[in-house]
């Protein structure tokens, strides 16, 4: 588990992702992304945001793609960003391309 610098934000990769995001016991906002993604890049501060905004209701993670395959062959993941929501660990909502902060809280708590 890797934090984004003061943020609440998870790094989960394919050997992390089934603990940090399936097993999770709050509902999960996934950032599916890669370093060399501009829009990935913009959306990075509303993630982070959210984050901190939400802490105890809502866990964030981010997962670049390149680093986990398996991860994003599973879960359709062919564009990035793509930005997904897990409760009960199972995918209950997804958002492909830069989106706003309110589209992100309608996905995850809508």
């Amino acid at each position: 588990m890797e934090k984004h610098g003061d943020t609440c934000v998870v790094t989960a990769d394919d050997g992390s992702f089934q603990r940090e995001v399936l097993e999770s016991n709050v509902p999960v906002l996934v950032d599916f992304g890669g370093k060399w993604c501009g829009p990935c890049k913009a959306l990075a501060p509303i993630v982070e945001k959210i984050a901190a905004d939400h802490q105890g209701k809502l866990k964030v993670v981010t997962v670049d793609v390149d680093e986990a395959p398996d991860v994003a062959r599973r879960y359709g993941i062919r564009g990035v960003p793509t930005v997904a929501v897990f409760k009960d660990g199972k995918e209950s909502g997804k958002i492909m391309g830069l989106t706003s902060r309110e589209r992100l809280l309608a996905l995850a708590f809508g």
